[in-house]
């Protein structure tokens, strides 16, 4: 049931139903700082070299910048999405563009490193405030189905292209400007969109349901995988024993496994834990993980090997991933036409071999390696594996979910791609700087040692791809029963009372 109220009092349920006329601009606003996020998850990268001789970074410190963004947006997504239903989701929206764009303008003013990775994880959190309520709002300005779908495409378009448009501006900036404007970038799309959103979006919020936010939850969820991280990290100049790497493992372990028991005892939980009772979503889940660890280690030390070992410019190196782009879009078009005939089980396996295979061929890179013979082929192989695998594990992991939880199915797979991928980033680090770490110590020059280090976490990255491959092919049934509810799921449970207060 939808309720509106303005100065008039309740309106009919006619009314209701009438089209907003402010939606398709509303629509262009929220579309643009939705781009501008995506954009800076992918933009940073080719950046990172200029950012570490910049700041002085350490190699295992560097990982920071990109997962501390991303352990925010993905440990508070959930927990965003549900603030917003309860408190207003155009309020939210404003909080976190404005919480963003401040992030936004510290970390290009960064002086240092502690400075830069405070303000991408404010950055993180400011994502994870705007984007679920922004999603909501483009969900509730387009009551019409058919106009719905039209938008909701929209919106998914502009963001695919916004994670292959983010490496390229990032070239040219970093090439012709400065690092720091990759972030400054940011301020006039956000101040655009703080003028325009109150005067085109009425606020609205769920009414009749629990008013509690499980603050526990996130906490435990978003700080257990913060230790887990900074231990893995630890572990890249120190020994394995030692207890700077040690405790923040036992800690962040302990943070999950608590997590799991406030869940469990709680009334309104972040995640209900028999979501996860059905073995297909949790595959899909963790196959989800295992290829965003592959492609955030990825996207990070191949920049780092091609501007420090192969002397690309960022610029080139910007050019360089644009094949990557094309690739994504091949493989999910590809996906989508061969899904109905092949089945869900069929093509996420495939999709993971072709991917793992990549990888597993980036794993071959030298000092002497080239990129039309050596790099070209192989990111294409794993975008095209990567962007056939996503349509599948998207429906995989939707697998018998109610009309309740359609929402909760998509949050939870967003929020383990971003905490997989910071996870997994973490540990290919680690793999690569121990082994350039002890080849330096054995004699090898810096260069070739830094190159085996890479390899090292692409090969690792390729065997846990393959491994997904294998449990995906044994859980994911052949066609997954996906639901579909006309009206989409936006946090976590069904909203069946909607409040919208006219301006």
């Amino acid at each position: 049931m939808a309720v509106r109220e303005d100065d008039r009092g309740p309106v009919t349920a006619q009314a209701v139903s009438d089209p907003d006329p402010r939606r398709w601009k509303a629509l262009f606003v929220l579309a643009l700082v939705q781009f501008m996020i995506i954009i800076d998850i992918t933009v940073v990268n080719v950046a990172l070299p200029s950012i570490q001789r910049s700041l002085h970074f350490t190699g295992s410190s560097l990982a920071w910048v990109v997962d501390g963004y991303a352990l925010m947006a993905g440990g508070l997504l959930l927990f965003g999405g549900r603030v917003g239903d309860l408190f207003g989701r155009k309020r939210l929206f404003l909080i976190g563009t404005a919480l963003f764009a401040v992030a936004s303008f510290t970390s290009g003013a960064a002086q240092n490193h502690t400075m830069l990775v405070a303000s991408r994880f404010a950055q993180g959190a400011g994502e994870a405030l705007a984007s679920p309520a922004a999603l909501a709002l483009v969900v509730l300005l387009f009551t019409d189905p058919g106009e719905r779908t039209r938008a909701l495409g929209i919106w998914s378009g502009l963001a695919g292209l916004g994670g292959t448009f983010g490496v390229l501006i990032s070239g040219v900036i970093v090439n012709f400007v400065s690092w720091r404007w990759i972030f400054f970038v940011n301020l006039p799309i956000a101040v655009l969109a703080l003028i325009l959103i109150p005067g085109l979006v009425s606020e609205s919020r769920a009414e009749g349901t629990s008013r509690r936010v499980d603050i526990p939850g996130a906490v435990l969820v978003t700080g257990g995988v913060l230790a887990l991280i900074d231990g893995f990290l630890a572990a890249s100049h120190h020994p394995w024993g030692s207890t700077a790497v040690v405790w923040p493992l036992v800690i962040g372990i302990g943070a999950l496994l608590a997590m799991v028991v406030v869940e469990q005892r709680t009334k309104d939980p972040l995640i209900p834990l028999t979501f996860f009772a059905n073995r297909t979503r949790v595959s899909a889940n963790l196959a989800t993980a295992v290829m965003a660890s592959g492609m955030f280690g990825m996207f990070f030390l191949l920049t780092l090997f091609l501007q420090q070992i192969l002397h690309f410019s960022p610029l080139k190196t910007g050019l360089g991933y644009a094949p990557f782009g094309l690739g994504m879009v091949v493989g999910i078009f590809a996906s989508t036409m061969l899904l109905p005939r092949a089945g869900a089980r069929v093509i996420t396996t495939a999709a993971l071999v072709i991917g793992g295979f990549g990888m597993l061929r980036l794993g071959g890179v030298s000092v002497h390696s080239t990129y039309v013979a050596d790099l070209l082929p192989t990111i294409l192989l794993l975008s095209f594996g990567m962007g056939a695998a996503f349509p599948a594990l998207q429906i995989a992991a939707m697998h018998q979910v109610s009309k309740e939880n359609a929402g909760l199915g998509s949050a939870v797979q967003n929020t383990v791609l971003q905490i997989g991928g910071s996870l997994g980033l973490a540990v290919l680090v680690t793999l690569a700087l121990r082994r350039a770490s002890s080849a330096i110590a054995a004699g090898t020059a810096p260069a070739v040692a830094a190159t085996q280090g890479y390899a090292l976490a692409f090969r690792g990255a390729a065997f846990a791809m393959l491994a997904a491959a294998v449990v995906a092919f044994a859980l994911v049934p052949s066609r997954p029963e996906a639901t579909v509810t006309e009206r989409p799921e936006l946090s976590g449970g069904a909203l069946e009372v909607e409040r919208v207060e006219a301006d």
